[in-house]
């Protein structure tokens, strides 16, 4: 069964840091591009952050730079995302997904999704 799984999650103060973890069954993730997303509550998903499969060049949306690092674990066949001096504004539920191809930024290039992890900044 194809399957992403995210985890991570939780509540944290302002400042405070979090490392989510993106798992997956049936796929190797060494050879798929692979985005975090997130949405907050009223508003429309975005792009966070993404890794290639090719090079393990990574992308980050300007909100995040700087804060957040994606990395990868191949031998535990995860992706994590540390994200660190976390802002009330970075409050959503955060979903990994998984692109058929090398290299992919956006939205609609991704193939399969995970259930979301609630993450939320507030004192």
């Amino acid at each position: 069964q194809l399957q992403l799984v995210e985890s991570g999650g939780g509540l944290v103060q302002p400042g405070g840091s979090l490392r989510l973890s993106c798992a997956a069954s049936g796929f190797t993730l060494d050879y798929y591009a692979i985005g975090w997303f997130r949405q907050a509550p009223g508003k429309e998903r975005e792009g966070v952050s993404c890794i290639s499969s090719r090079d393990g060049s990574t992308y980050y949306a300007d909100s995040v730079k700087g804060r957040f690092t994606i990395s990868r674990d191949s031998a535990k066949n995860t992706v994590y995302l540390q994200m660190n001096s976390l802002k009330p504004e970075d409050t959503a539920v955060y979903y990994c997904a998984l692109a058929i191809i090398t290299i992919a930024t956006q939205e609609d290039e991704f193939d399969y999704w995970g259930q979301g992890t609630q993450v939320t900044v507030s004192s």
